[in-house]
């Protein structure tokens, strides 16, 4: 099979001050690829940058639930740049509520950074992708978005929306020698449950025990890059109950619903 060389490859990371975005970024950057990093605080992402071999990444600070200012901030980036080639849609938050709980703000502040922000970065993008024949996007979803859990309603709807629009985006580009990677997490050690929402908009502040005994990060981030390299169009990087889960929806979803009622989630 042959692999994708990723050194001197412009690779633009979003959500790469923590968690799995971080580390892609110190993976590939080891890969000799130039690195763009992304999310809302500055100095986090200037601390992520002295930790990457190499040289030529860049630092660009962005909040992209400001989905409005996305075309214009592209448009800036690309004049700093001399390329794109791989997109790597990594931000996103989670959340930790019922749905009676849950406010429709909630419900919408999820879906606009989980799913419309990487629908737009994507489509900004894409055009750049379609002019060169060539491009890479990569897209971080969860184990949530092939199956519906209690306590993540909100973080599942948008889960389950970018797959579906990456797989319909993947089967319109091919011919164009565009590769779409989905990448379902299950329980990674980041922060994404102390980053959680709940019901009321507040950051719920608690690691969850799946996730402080889940995959490490860099365990993770290796999957991800190989099936970077090997053009993938889809990664499972789950383990036990998760893997299990995900197999079961696809081949006995009854049972699969039967257990997730029973499930006790936090």
């Amino acid at each position: 099979m042959p692999m994708r060389n990723l050194k001197n490859q412009y690779i633009w990371i979003t959500g790469a001050s923590d968690g799995i975005g971080k580390e892609l970024a110190i993976q590939l950057a080891k890969k000799g690829a130039h690195i763009i990093l992304t999310a809302r605080k500055e100095q986090k992402l200037k601390e992520v940058a002295s930790q990457l071999e190499g040289d030529k990444h860049i630092v660009f600070p962005m909040d992209l639930l400001e989905t409005d200012k996305i075309p214009a901030k592209t448009k800036e980036l690309l004049q700093k740049v001399p390329t794109i080639d791989v997109l790597i849609n990594n931000a996103g938050i989670s959340q930790r509520s019922l749905v009676k709980e849950t406010t429709i703000e909630v419900d919408r502040k999820i879906m606009e950074l989980d799913h419309f922000s990487k629908v737009i970065l994507t489509k900004e993008l894409l055009p750049l992708f379609l002019e060169k024949q060539a491009g890479q996007i990569v897209t971080i979803s969860s184990v949530a978005g092939k199956i519906g859990t209690p306590m993540r309603s909100a973080y599942c709807a948008a889960k389950h929306a970018i797959i579906g629009f990456m797989d319909s985006l993947r089967a319109e580009v091919h011919n164009d020698n565009i590769r779409v990677l989905v990448v379902t997490p299950g329980s990674v050690q980041t922060n994404i449950s102390k980053n959680a929402l709940e019901g009321d908009g507040k950051d719920h502040g608690v690691t969850d025990p799946a996730i402080a005994n889940g995959m490490s990060v860099e365990e993770c981030g290796r999957r991800i890059v190989r099936a970077m390299e090997q053009e993938k169009s889809e990664l499972l990087v789950a383990k036990g109950k998760e893997k299990m889960a995900a197999n079961l929806k696809r081949f006995f979803p009854s049972l699969l619903f039967k257990m997730v009622r029973s499930t006790k989630t936090t």
